[in-house]
């Protein structure tokens, strides 16, 4: 695990950069000379540079080894970071920003992949959760620490904090993470195909509606609590959120490699976050209960990544890193698009404590979606075994059927296929096994 804590601290770098931004909109606004509104698009620019470079670039480089890619991809993101410290102008300071959020898309992308590669596959769920651990306390401690740093120094000065934090993640990086297996080259169509795997889709769709609804109503937490319970301080609640997004990160690994029901898992954390925004506006007038329902959803939303992650190393195991970098992009579209539908709804009139339901709405057509494809998932399964069953005669007796070899479902499970690509998904193994117990990718 030593070598994914090195990739853990890109995370870390990488969960201060795209957070951070939000709370030193101001400062670049009055430094810049510009409105609050035009300095915002570079977070604009930085999420959509991320969501697009994800998918795009990370399949092309199928192929390359991921260690050489990973290091040109975080030295991309800290030469981006490095020039938005220094952008004298709005304009290459939105430029500069599209150059970090491109390397982040596919540094994020492939580190995933190479987390769970370095480390067996029971193993892996550990693996996940330990990267995506460093992005969410990027976000809780290096968040804070950065507007502090602004607050008493510049902006810029938080950028370099950044930059610095990246060139110290490369050189780790380049000194001691060990060369990686490469999946083999994914062909454009296959590329695009996996944008409507009937296995992918669902996944990814989980998690871009989940971004809308945890992460758009994040954005607008302080409307929120202002409107619902008269809070004016939201700081404290902004912490307890976080502090949950690392307790969730940290937990969800050892957990899916103990149970191994990944479908599951998701299921009850889709429910506990949806659970959470039902509650937030009624309990907005009693801090403890506020708090504990903000840790609630903050430890909900984070640990929900480990085991979708999972999933689509181990349904799309020949494409592993372009579906990961398809549920990245999901993730950062699904936030700009949660900000914008809370940005125009509140604009139109509708009160800020309205939308905590309607984030609980979207999560529980997620939460529909998911369910949907696992039944489909499992009466897949079984169709597949009663082909097998009915075309065994007794010539093929004692022979190695192709469920058992190739691919086994157990009870709400989904089958992965033995081969594997670049050592992301070994042998036959079984994903989120039901009551069997086994451990699962």
């Amino acid at each position: 695990m030593r070598k994914v804590s090195l990739l853990a601290l890109g995370a870390f770098t990488l969960g201060l950069d795209a957070y951070v931004m939000a709370g030193l909109l101001p400062v670049v606004a009055d430094d810049l000379d510009t409105t609050v509104s035009l300095a915002g698009q570079m977070v604009t620019a930085f999420t959509l540079a991320y969501a697009l470079s994800a998918p795009l670039v990370a399949g092309l480089l199928t192929g390359a080894r991921p260690k050489s890619v990973i290091l040109v991809a975080l030295a991309v993101f800290t030469l981006g970071n490095g020039l938005t410290a220094v952008a004298p102008s709005l304009a290459l300071l939105l430029a500069s920003r599209v150059v970090a959020g491109a390397g982040a898309g596919v540094y994020a992308a492939l580190s995933t992949a190479a987390a769970s590669a370095l480390v067996p596959t029971e193993q892996r769920g550990k693996a996940l959760a330990l990267v995506m651990g460093g992005m969410s306390t990027g976000t809780v401690l290096g968040v804070p620490l950065g507007v502090l740093l602004a607050e008493h120094a510049s902006w810029r000065a938080t950028m370099g904090l950044v930059t610095a934090l990246g060139a110290v993640a490369i050189g780790g990086l380049a000194a001691l993470l060990p060369q990686v297996p490469a999946e083999p080259p994914v062909p454009a169509r296959a590329r695009l195909g996996a944008i409507a795997d009937p296995a992918v889709a669902p996944v990814v769709g989980v998690s871009f509606l989940g971004a809308v609804a945890s992460l758009g109503l994040y954005t607008y937490l302080a409307p929120v609590l202002e409107a619902a319970g008269d809070v004016d301080g939201v700081a404290p609640y902004l912490w307890a959120w976080g502090a949950g997004g690392v307790l969730g990160s940290l937990l969800i690994g050892p957990l899916v490699d103990r149970t191994g029901r990944v479908r599951a898992l998701v299921a009850a954390l889709l429910t506990a976050v949806g659970v959470a925004h039902l509650v937030l506006a009624p309990v907005a007038g009693v801090p403890l209960l506020l708090g504990a329902a903000l840790v609630v959803w903050g430890a909900g939303g984070w640990a929900l990544q480990v085991p979708q992650q999972h999933q689509l190393l181990a349904v799309s195991a020949r494409r592993g890193t372009v579906a990961l970098a398809l549920n990245n992009s999901a993730l950062y579209l699904g936030s700009a698009v949660g900000s914008a539908l809370g940005g125009l709804a509140l604009a139109a009139g509708l009160p800020g404590d309205a939308l905590p339901w309607a984030a609980a709405a979207i999560l529980g057509l997620s939460l529909l979606l998911h369910l949907g494809a696992g039944r489909a998932a499992g009466a897949g399964a079984t169709r597949a075994r009663g082909t097998d069953a009915a075309g065994a005669g007794p010539a093929g007796a004692g022979a190695p059927g192709a469920v058992g070899d190739a691919a086994r479902a157990d009870g709400d499970g989904v089958a992965c296929g033995a081969g594997g690509a670049g050592g992301v998904a070994g042998p036959a193994r079984v994903v989120d096994g039901g009551a069997s117990g086994t451990p699962q990718a």
